[in-house]
């Protein structure tokens, strides 16, 4: 064979095994992954979640982990499985002790380490951790879905219509976008809504959101009493979850005050809170704004007459310094200023002036020093066109005396 041909020879292998390097390369790859099939998971919600799947692998398993977290968890939960020889896994999660949020998504997968003392990990499933203890039916308008499981068809577009109007309510002071999906989930009963919550690791409270999952559980039975209910608590429920979705991460940089005064304001005009409100400012009992920054009072005396201060208050601030007030109030919030400071950032005053100015004008406490307040300003004007002519009334006197003392 000449030279120039044992070239290009030995070109065209070089070349050849150019282009079949990568092919070799991915199937090495593709050959030392795991492979998921048939995975299924089972819930009884407040009690077990089984996990079961296929997991096969082209050389030996040595051991294998299912691993799984919520969603919006920072903690992923490791729990070792047994590999059948045909590759079925199977583990049962205790919910009762370790519990998730309802309607909550959990977010699992596998991990294997193989005989080449290589780890391989599957692509994540995610499924919803619904309560499934209960028959509910559904009815969606755009991005509101309304899940219920007592009433009939009416009762379901009644509660649809008061979400719809608690969106239209909240608009109108908080500038929000209304694009992802928000699921409410309404208990025919207080004992059944109760019941979910301890079993998601909640406190019992009379309705609830939880803002990250856009979900909002509320207890309403279907009756009479029914329309009332239904737009007092689910906008309430509702601006929750649209606060958070507007102030993101600063949300819980809020006030309580805040966040349930401008919940409240989007429900149903309550008459016992200013009923509350006026009993309290005549006995001298109300609560301090400066109290209510961190948390509200345990006992449900104190907690009603919390909601009652924080929507009236909030409202006298919307009325005083407009929408743009309030949107000032929860960015200076969101700057990290104290509850006393973040008013006077955004406001010009501090909260516990605020507090008293709120006392004397909407609850009329310290009457008098209200009416001098406001009279100030007159009674500034009139001295300013009183001073002028006495002044000058003055001086004219002095002049003639000057002169009438002066010799002829």
């Amino acid at each position: 064979m000449s030279s120039s041909k044992k070239i290009i020879f030995r070109l065209m292998a070089v070349l050849f095994i150019a282009a079949i390097l990568p092919f070799n390369t991915n199937q090495a790859q593709a050959q030392g992954g795991i492979e998921v099939n048939g995975a299924t998971v089972a819930v009884a919600f407040g009690k077990t979640i089984t996990f079961q799947a296929r997991v096969t692998a082209p050389i030996g398993i040595q051991q294998i982990s299912l691993l799984f977290r919520g969603v919006n968890e920072d903690v992923t939960r490791v729990e070792p499985v047994q590999l059948t020889p045909d590759g079925l896994v199977s583990f049962t999660y205790d919910a009762s002790l370790n519990v998730f949020p309802p309607f909550s998504q959990i977010v699992f997968w596998f991990q294997a380490t193989l005989d080449d003392n290589q780890t391989y990990t599957s692509a994540p499933i995610t499924f919803a951790y619904n309560d499934n203890r209960f028959p509910w039916r559904e009815i969606k308008r755009d991005n509101l879905v309304v899940h219920w499981y007592a009433g009939d068809d009416a009762f379901g577009a009644a509660a649809l219509d008061a979400a719809g109007s608690g969106i239209r309510a909240i608009n109108e002071f908080i500038p929000i976008s209304a694009t992802q999906n928000i699921d409410i989930y309404i208990y025919s009963n207080a004992p059944d809504l109760q019941n979910t919550l301890l079993l998601g690791g909640e406190d019992w409270v009379g309705g609830h959101a939880n803002p990250e999952l856009g979900v909002v559980l509320v207890a309403i039975a279907p009756g009479p009493n029914q329309s009332i209910e239904l737009e007092t608590k689910i906008p309430h429920e509702l601006a929750h979850v649209m606060l958070y979705r507007s102030l993101s991460k600063t949300y819980a940089a809020q006030p309580i005050w805040l966040l349930e005064g401008i919940a409240a304001m989007a429900e149903y005009p309550n008459p016992d809170y200013k009923h509350a409100l006026d009993i309290a400012s005549g006995n001298n009992t109300l609560l301090s704004l400066e109290g209510l920054c961190a948390s509200f009072p345990a006992d449900a005396g104190n907690a009603f007459l919390a909601y009652a201060q924080s929507q009236s208050f909030v409202t006298y601030i919307r009325e005083t310094y407009g929408t743009s007030g309030l949107a000032r109030l929860t960015q200076s919030y969101s700057e990290g200023f104290s509850c006393e400071l973040g008013a006077t950032n955004a406001l010009g005053t501090p909260l516990s002036q605020l507090d008293v100015r709120w006392r004397e004008s909407v609850l009329g406490q310290n009457v008098t020093g209200v009416a001098v307040r406001n009279l100030s300003p007159y009674v500034l004007l009139m001295v300013l066109v009183l001073v002028v002519p006495m002044w000058g009334a003055i001086d004219m006197l002095r002049q003639r005396r000057k002169r009438a003392k002066q010799p002829n």
